[in-house]
């Protein structure tokens, strides 16, 4: 018996593996990949691609589980912890997005709906890549990693509203009585979806997880997924919906990252169904067509998202630097985009045209973001050279803080995360003169008021370096998140005060020898101090005398970790080393 949806299946699967080795030799999102293969294995590329309605399900399927999995990552807890930028930037990101959209629309002639309906659509962001690239670069912590994390979490939270508002924007959401139930409906079932996530589920998963049976909680997942999502569906609300609201329900139990961890498969096998179905849609000569609008429109859609994204986060208090880096993060198009595309074209408000213009636009932001990133820190550089204000550029006005204390040979920490504050209790115990420059301005505020001299601003510029004096400074610790930033302020400050000593924390060792050259005087890498305080300890075990256990700890860390550093690999080295002193 032929079965065509399973050949279809090894023919996407098999031409998106070769694909996607292509995408990451060049160092392009899988999702592009996706959308790529798609193209080539659609009707409008090969046509290799037979069972189209068939793969539309199981990317429909995709859909459910990528809100379910919102749903569960969903957290009041660690939303309540960066709260200003998810609520704060969130909102103003949307909110700006929209005063754009619905400009260019009316200037376009479009109507108002349009202008809204756009507004949705280029609103989003993708959570995948733009995490994705934020994680390579080792940069999720930064400033600008953290407020874009906090602005993605609310557009995701955004799409559920939207998707219930498209019908009401289409006019195909019945009269203004029958809209207004179908709202009370939905606030009804999130209503009861904290109840079950309060009281119902986190017993019923506690029973299913006594039992030890791993195939039984995971079918509980599935049905609580698909179950909440038909019903959802049957009183006339979105399968998303219902998905996002199962998620929900689960989130708040203390099994929701077994729950995540056993679904996760199945939720990247279906995404990858429907970003090869959105592939599909795409015409490519629509792009072969009209190259210089396609062009223009992508080139437009990077800008004004840029602009918007970094015009939030100026409102959260930012300097120029985090603002440029937030924007360029979030200036692509997002995933849920296309499903808010696909529902716009089926109630109306999209005609193919217009839809195929969209996928073309969109996957060319996806693509360009990569090259965006690799950019960025040289355009920030090319705009901290403007003629701007002290204020826009450093983040500071330096008339609005009381001067620094005017210590000679003090201490100055750039970076008040864990290490920082330790760092800054210890000096203040020991009486030595310190300030402190931090890029939060809320945590600014607070240790202020604390007592703590502390001065926010951008350390990658000379202004702020200047304000506390670190050409008089005895001790400059750098202590940031933000690898690039850390290189520039180890050179700024070398620069500055060439005598000091410079001691630089980072978190890989493959940036000691960049950091040395720079003008870093030590260089504190956190894997290598993680390895060694794990291996002495094993030592200890071991019985070995704690002289000698110190002479290993002591000539790892001396020549900068370099017996670490010879063998690229601080796993390697120690095990290596350890093991000629146990022979």
């Amino acid at each position: 018996m032929e079965i065509p949806i399973l050949a279809d299946i090894f023919k996407m699967f098999g031409l998106a593996m070769a694909v996607l080795a292509l995408c990451t030799r060049l160092k392009v999102p899988t999702i592009v990949g996706f959308l790529v293969t798609g193209v080539l294995a659609g009707p409008y590329g090969l046509g290799l691609v037979r069972s189209a309605h068939e793969v539309e399900v199981m990317a429909e399927i995709g859909v459910v589980l990528l809100l379910f999995t919102i749903g569960i990552e969903f957290s009041l807890g660690e939303l309540m912890k960066i709260r200003k930028r998810v609520l704060v930037g969130g909102s103003l990101q949307l909110l700006f997005t929209f005063v754009v959209a619905l400009t260019v629309a009316r200037l376009a002639g479009l109507s108002y709906t349009q202008g809204v309906y756009n507004g949705f659509l280029f609103s989003l962001s993708s959570t995948a890549i733009a995490l994705r690239l934020l994680q390579q670069k080792a940069q999720v912590d930064s400033p600008h990693g953290r407020t874009s994390l906090g602005i993605l979490i609310f557009q995701d939270i955004a799409v559920v509203p939207m998707m219930l508002a498209i019908p009401i924007l289409a006019g195909t959401g019945g009269s203004p009585d029958e809209a207004f139930f179908r709202m009370g409906k939905g606030f009804l079932l999130v209503a009861a979806a904290f109840a079950a996530a309060r009281w119902w589920v986190p017993r019923l998963l506690h029973r299913i997880a006594q039992t030890r049976d791993r195939e039984f909680f995971l079918l509980t997942i599935v049905v609580i997924c698909i179950g909440v999502a038909w019903i959802t569906n049957e009183a006339g609300l979105s399968l998303s919906l219902g998905a996002f609201l199962a998620g929900l329900i689960i989130s708040e139990s203390e099994y929701s990252h077994q729950a995540l961890g056993n679904i996760l498969p199945f939720k990247d096998l279906f995404t990858t169904f429907f970003f090869i179905s959105i592939g599909m849609l795409l015409d490519v000569s629509v792009i072969w067509a009209n190259p210089l609008m396609v062009f223009l429109l992508t080139a437009g859609v990077l800008l004004a998202k840029t602009a918007v994204a970094a015009a939030a986060t100026y409102f959260l208090g930012y300097p120029l630097r985090t603002m440029l880096l937030v924007g360029f993060t979030l200036s692509q198009v997002g995933e849920f985009s296309f499903v808010l595309a696909g529902v716009g074209v089926q109630n109306g408000l999209m005609n193919k045209e217009s839809f195929q213009l969209f996928l073309a636009v969109s996957v060319m932001t996806m693509a360009m973001t990569p090259v965006v990133l690799a950019f960025a820190p040289r355009m920030v550089i090319l705009a901290n050279r403007l003629p701007l204000s002290a204020r826009l550029r450093t983040g500071i006005g330096v008339d609005d803080a009381p001067p620094p204390s005017a210590n000679q040979n003090h201490l100055v920490i750039i970076g008040y995360g864990l290490n920082g504050r330790n760092l800054a209790r210890a000096a203040q115990n020991g009486g030595i003169g310190y300030d402190v420059i931090e890029m939060n301005p809320d945590v600014v505020r607070a240790e202020r008021q604390a007592g703590v001299p502390i001065w926010y601003g951008d350390a990658t510029q000379d202004a702020i370096l200047e304000h506390v004096h670190v050409d008089k400074a005895r001790v400059v610790v750098v202590a940031v998140s933000d690898p690039v930033a850390t290189r520039r302020i180890t050179h700024s400050v070398h620069r500055l005060n060439p005598d000091a000593l410079l001691i630089v924390r980072t978190r890989y060792g493959t940036e000691v020898n960049a950091l040395l050259a720079l003008g870093a005087s030590e260089v504190i890498p956190e894997e290598f101090e993680t390895s060694i305080q794990i291996f002495t300890r094993v030592l200890r075990e071991y019985d070995l005398p704690e002289g000698q256990v110190q002479a290993f700890v002591d000539e790892i860390r001396s020549d900068s970790y370099g017996v670490l550093r010879q063998y690229g690999s601080t796993q390697q080295a120690l095990f290596r080393y350890v093991a000629g002193i146990l022979k």
